[in-house]
């Protein structure tokens, strides 16, 4: 089958595959996007989580064909998600699923786009850019996962608790640490968004 979807803000066409076929793998072994990772393939680790339609979900439970016209942010995409929620809706985030590109844009995009064309300054997130400054960064396999639910809950909860911040992160599991320095992040980021404001 043929699946037709945005990733990270532009639109994608998958050709031949199988229903059987995780969006994990799509990604990944299709659109070299290598960000999400592939551990326990059974939605236990929260290694390979992305947004689907702004909601962190686990790719590798998610059958390619069910992402069919929605949108998926990647760990990639952290940075251009963040720039566009700040210059389009600063303060608030983005509805589920109602941001995007437009028909007309997604016709318009080539492979290697302008540097008018695209905002890839090499850039990061705030989330990304406080997981470094914490020192949360280990082997660094968690660690899309922990970003990509991190981003999410920041979006959702500008000024999280420990607790919304635990509960937010409890479906993603890393053996490198006792998540302290992770939890630091997260307020971190928090912290700066709320400076910024």
């Amino acid at each position: 089958m043929r699946v037709n979807f945005t990733v990270n803000g532009r639109r994608h066409e998958a050709d031949d595959v199988w229903e059987g076929e995780s969006l994990l793998y799509v990604l990944r072994e299709r659109m070299g996007l290598p960000g999400s990772k592939n551990a326990c393939e059974q939605g236990e680790c929260g290694s390979c989580t992305v947004r689907l339609d702004g909601v962190p979900v686990c790719s590798c439970l998610v059958a390619a064909g069910q992402v069919e016209g929605r949108d998926v942010v990647t760990v990639e995409g952290l940075a251009d998600f963040a720039a566009h929620r700040s210059e389009a809706h600063p303060g608030t985030g983005c509805a589920s699923g109602a941001c995007g590109v437009t028909v007309d844009t997604a016709q318009r995009w080539k492979a290697k786009p302008s540097a008018e064309e695209t905002r890839d300054t090499g850039e990061l997130s705030p989330i990304q850019q406080a997981f470094i400054d914490a020192g949360a960064v280990q082997c660094g396999f968690c660690t899309p996962g922990l970003l990509v639910a991190a981003d999410e809950l920041l979006e959702r909860t500008p000024e999280p608790s420990d607790a919304d911040i635990r509960e937010a992160l409890s479906g993603n599991l890393c053996r490198c640490t006792g998540y302290e320095k992770i939890l630091d992040a997260v307020r971190l980021a928090a912290a700066r968004a709320e400076e910024t404001v």
